[in-house]
């Protein structure tokens, strides 16, 4: 099985349920998690596996072609009834939601080749090659780790950047470089041109699998509702004029909400480490900066911390290409990708501001000696 679709069709039609399913329950009949579960499903096992092993190829397939498997999770923020939040981790992901991924991002795919081969009005989802300048911006901290995105300045393709991916797979680098390869990409967006999409390494792609919370989605579909039947020149050039605008407004409306929900998540971290000052964790530096270094948690809350507060009289000098820090009286480094232990000394959800203080060696074995 190769995983290239070989036929397609598009049709109105009517979806009829059998079953309600959830990530969780299917995750669990593939495997073999919860017996009452499995067998209240068991009439549906074999379709699960099948799904399971298509998807298994789709992906095989994708990364094979370039697709590029960032592991960065989202964030799951769990509220009170009074809307405060009591709890941030990562929002765990499992082969079941990868069923799902492969088979509409197949979907989209299909879709948007058809109406593209049929020069149709169309809104595709497009994402163009990142800038040469940004990739070797990049390549100078992979240097420093022995990797290189592999790229000239008229050859830049995605698989340049996912064989990056699989090296760094399962290793100590794998989550801060997956952040800073979707730092070097650009932004993804709506046009009424078909201009591929290099993040998953497709020439044609659109947003189709979603009208109902997707406005992009749903336009696409009316417009294949409209070609299903004689339409005049004087339609399709409405059509065109309309996919046009409407491709820019959702390409706006969407930055507007990106910004909306980061700052929502930033106030609701922010508020649940309110009550946390004085609480030691261990993190990763996740970025550098010429004030600091940010550390993510393993609940993916981030924090600053700042140079009066890395716990030492040491001045610290910032190599803006590879990304490090380096004290210049005790030769003490910090890059991307350290594990760190920090304190929480500030939190405030108004100003979405979480601040660390670094724990240094010395206090590190003190506490050691003490707890002995």
């Amino acid at each position: 099985m190769s995983g290239k679709v070989v036929d397609s069709n598009v049709y109105k039609s009517v979806i009829r349920v059998n079953e309600r399913m959830s990530y969780t329950d299917v995750n669990k009949i593939l495997n073999n998690l919860d017996e009452e579960v499995t067998k209240r499903y068991e009439s549906y096992i074999s379709d699960f596996k099948l799904m399971e092993e298509l998807a298994h190829v789709l992906k095989d397939r994708r990364i094979k072609d370039g697709y590029l498997n960032l592991d960065i999770p989202e964030s799951k923020i769990t509220l009170d009834e009074n809307g405060f939040a009591i709890d941030v981790k990562p929002y765990e992901t499992t082969f079941a939601n990868e069923i799902i991924e492969q088979f509409m991002l197949t979907a989209n795919e299909t879709v948007a080749e058809k109406y593209y081969w049929l020069e149709a009005p169309f809104i595709y989802r497009v994402h163009e090659e990142p800038d040469y300048e940004k990739i070797e911006e990049t390549n100078k901290f992979l240097y420093s780790i022995g990797k290189k995105i592999k790229v000239t300045r008229n050859n830049i393709y995605p698989k340049a950047f996912s064989d990056v991916l699989e090296e760094i797979k399962g290793t100590e680098y794998e989550k801060v470089i997956s952040t800073l390869i979707l730092r070097t990409l650009k932004v993804a967006r709506y046009d009424s041109e078909n201009k591929g999409h290099f993040g998953i390494a497709s020439k044609y792609y659109c947003h189709f699998t979603s009208p109902i919370r997707r406005y992009p989605d749903l336009f696409v579909h009316r417009i294949i509702s409209n070609l299903t039947n004689y339409i005049n020149d004087e339609k399709i050039e409405e059509m065109e004029e309309k996919a046009d605008n409407y491709a820019k407004t959702s390409s706006d409306r969407e930055k507007i909400a990106t910004k909306v929900e980061r700052d929502s998540e930033d106030i609701k971290k922010a508020e649940f480490m309110q009550d946390k000052i004085g609480e030691e964790y261990e993190g990763i530096v996740s970025s550098i900066t010429s004030f600091g270094m940010f550390v993510e948690l393993p609940s993916t809350v981030e924090g600053l911390v700042r140079f009066e507060n890395f716990g030492s009289d040491d001045y610290f000098d910032y190599n803006e290409d590879l990304k490090f820090l380096v004290g210049k009286r005790t030769g003490k480094t910090y890059k991307i990708g350290d594990k760190v232990k920090v304190r929480v000394i500030f939190a405030d959800k108004l100003s979405r501001r979480v601040n660390f203080e670094l724990i240094n060696e010395e206090e590190i074995k003190k506490d050691e000696e003490e707890n002995e």
